[in-house]
């Protein structure tokens, strides 16, 4: 499976690309830029010169064509990347990671974006694609320190089965990781407003904060 980065070269898309890569996904950064796309995988190999991380750099209408695609933007460009490359993004499974949030002083806030949520809106962009939304609670820092699992829960949500699995899938290659079917894209709404709680959190503990749900007993169910 061929994973394309949509703005793999910012710190979450990148941390992203890392994180996948080291576990054998063939993954491919992204950006409006293929030499900035470039920049960041060299910069990414020399950190990690012990992993042998199947990276590859292009644009993003060449990550597009990868057989799943994240969209890693910020959130504001997240549907209009998506609508660039609509073409070809019909027909896959297209993940959707961005949180609408503003901060103001210290204070982070949950914006509304026009559909709902990011998802949503990406969704629009791309309406022959199978949009879910994911990875949204998993701090970038954690996501590209390789010398630690990343102790999280993902909750995924789509409104479409194939891309569920998919996602899911991806998600529980990751070590340290559980994914979580957490219903229709519409529950992305709540989903990514959460996060400005986590950043909350963050900023008063001065930590790393990650979501773990009890009660759950996938391997009875």
């Amino acid at each position: 499976m061929r994973i394309g980065i949509l703005g793999g070269t910012g710190p979450a898309g990148s941390a992203l690309a890392l994180r996948l890569a080291s576990v054998g996904f063939d993954t491919v950064v992204g950006s409006r830029s293929a030499d900035r796309a470039a920049e960041t995988c060299n910069r990414l190999r020399a950190d990690w010169p012990d992993h042998d991380l199947p990276l590859s750099a292009t644009d993003n209408h060449g990550a597009a064509l990868c057989d799943v695609v994240v969209v890693a933007t910020p959130w504001d460009a997240a549907a209009a990347t998506a609508a660039s490359v609509a073409r070809e993004l019909a027909g896959k499974v297209v993940i959707s990671m961005g949180n609408a949030l503003v901060r103001i002083d210290r204070e982070f806030q949950p914006l509304m974006p026009p559909r709902g949520s990011v998802a949503a809106s990406v969704q629009a962009a791309a309406p022959k694609s199978m949009v879910s939304a994911a990875f949204h609670h998993v701090p970038a820092r954690e996501l590209g320190d390789l010398n630690h699992p990343v102790e999280s829960d993902v909750l995924v949500c789509s409104d479409h089965p194939e891309a569920t699995e998919t996602t899911l899938a991806i998600v529980t290659e990751l070590p340290g990781v559980r994914g979580l079917d957490a219903g229709p894209l519409s529950c992305a709404t709540p989903v990514e407003a959460f996060a400005a709680v986590l950043l909350q959190l963050n900023t008063r503990y001065k930590t790393r904060v990650a979501v773990r749900f009890t009660g759950l007993d996938l391997e009875g169910d």
